[in-house]
């Protein structure tokens, strides 16, 4: 009996450890960028990548910046005001998103008087210029539902939006868990784009990240979220003066991005931003950033002569038998497994 009650567990575990993933592609006004799956390193990125695809714990957690152990990526792409911005996100071994309660929440950062291919995020001033919670017409479903069906997010950039690079950091937080305090799971993934155009704007109600939340916010921490026709209150600051244009869920991706060869610089696509001026010009390093976590560098110069693809890559399985999905697996697996066995 004991043995059927082990199996049973083991059956509900499972599904559950697998339920994780990541930010798979972006489109910047039809220009599509693939990011590399976590913890396997495949080509230049606009996407910063990150070491896994598990969640953030924890509203104090220096990984709330831009995802798990993330390093700088390679590429910063053009953009202007009014550029469209698509995001796509997958579960692990490219299944679709597995979640379907919680917020979509985007912010921008600036990256100074550097380029984001070598920029800190730990101090970064972020603005919320986007958020989608419930739906409109069905406040007993969450805008997350449409991307566990595989839909796409996009999010207009503000029009006011002054030139220079910026980090985009798109957030989901899933909510399942969220009944206990501590159980919210953060998903955040940073872009690396730069904006041409001749826009002015100062941005308004800037946090940083840790810090823009706490563990005790009532949209972190949320007994009700599964209650029919409760209220949801957005964390972090409220949307900047300078906000997205417009937002809102959108088809799947009609383009599967490719990564470019090394060395090559993404040209910009058609362009549907409306910013005026000059267009911003693609940046593109020899190779991603050794440093995780803030997603620091140790050297001045350019991070091509840094360090080599190999010091870039995060450790690889020691095991050559090791799959893909075993780099996937969620680091508490384990834990979940002992906890299991300790029935037996």
């Amino acid at each position: 009996m004991k043995r059927a009650t082990v199996f049973a567990a083991l059956s509900a575990a499972v599904p559950y450890v697998a339920a994780h993933g990541y930010l798979a592609q972006v489109s910047i006004d039809g220009t599509a960028y693939a990011g590399n799956v976590p913890n396997n390193y495949q080509g230049p990125s606009p996407i910063r990548l990150v070491s896994d695809i598990g969640p953030v714990k924890g509203a104090s957690n220096p990984d709330l910046n831009c995802g798990l152990n993330a390093q700088l990526a390679e590429l910063v792409v053009p953009a202007n005001p009014g550029s469209a911005v698509e995001f796509q996100w997958s579960g692990g071994d490219h299944q679709k998103w597995p979640h379907n309660t919680g917020p979509l929440m985007t912010y921008l950062a600036s990256c100074g008087s550097t380029t984001c291919d070598k920029f800190n995020g730990s101090d970064a001033q972020w603005f919320k210029i986007d958020q989608a919670g419930k739906k409109p017409n069905d406040d007993s479903q969450w805008v997350q539902q449409d991307i566990m069906n595989g839909d796409s997010y996009t999010v207009t950039l503000p029009q006011d939006l002054p030139p220079g690079d910026y980090l985009i950091r798109h957030e989901i937080i899933a909510l399942h868990l969220a009944v206990t305090k501590g159980g919210a799971e953060f998903y955040p993934a940073c872009t690396q784009i730069r904006v041409g155009g001749s826009g002015s704007g100062k941005p308004s109600d800037t946090v940083t990240f840790p810090g823009g939340y706490s563990d005790n916010d009532p949209g972190i921490f949320d007994p009700n979220v599964f209650d029919a026709g409760s209220s949801y209150t957005f964390p972090g600051p409220p949307i900047s003066n300078l906000a997205a244009a417009s937002a809102g869920i959108t088809p799947p991706a009609s383009e599967t991005a490719t990564f470019p060869p090394e060395g090559a610089t993404p040209s910009a696509g058609s362009g549907s931003g409306s910013g005026s001026g000059s267009t911003a010009s693609a940046t593109h390093v020899a190779s991603p950033s050794a440093s995780a976590g803030t997603g620091s560098t140790a050297g001045t110069g350019a991070v091509g002569a840094a360090g080599t693809k190999a010091q870039c890559r995060l450790k690889a399985p020691t095991n050559s038998s090791s799959s893909a999905s075993n780099v996937n697996r969620p680091r508490h697996y384990s834990r979940i497994m002992r906890r299991i066995l300790q029935l037996s």
